[in-house]
């Protein structure tokens, strides 16, 4: 599997960095992990960067993370990855929030919690629920049923 993940912002706590280091590390076996960070700097600009970014994966299947969108399950979040016929790309938007525009753009509209998380804790927890979705379509010890 392929997947990408277009987030807004850098990590700059060294804590965040190296624990989402450790699940691109861990999710090798099983997928390539390609991370693109783009430049905050207000939701204008970031909605052009995102659009921009988009542009280039006319092919992917596009999931926009936000809070309003679909709950899923660890297994059902799973089922949907194994379902897929092409790379995956994940939208993570900054501070402000993401554009109506962004949201409207992607083929999944899904959210982790309904809270709301800094753009990188959603960092952290969606590479964690790819390792751990990983690990259930490969049968793995690292979920528990």
């Amino acid at each position: 599997m392929q997947f990408k993940i277009i987030a807004v912002g850098k990590l700059k706590e060294r804590a965040f960095d190296a624990k989402c280091s450790e699940f691109v590390k861990w999710l090798s076996p099983y997928a390539q992990v390609e991370v693109v960070e783009l430049p905050d700097g207000g939701r204008e600009k970031e909605k052009k960067e995102i659009l921009r970014a988009l542009e280039k994966e006319r092919n992917s299947l596009v999931v926009i993370m936000s809070e309003e969108g679909k709950l899923m399950n660890s297994l059902e979040f799973a089922g949907y990855l194994g379902r897929a016929d092409r790379r995956v790309v994940f939208v993570i938007g900054g501070p402000d929030g993401l554009d109506p525009e962004i949201r409207g753009r992607g083929d999944l509209l899904w959210s982790l919690s309904p809270l709301t998380f800094t753009h990188e804790l959603a960092r952290l927890l969606l590479l964690e629920q790819l390792y751990r979705a990983m690990s259930i379509i490969r049968g793995g010890k690292y979920h528990r049923i």
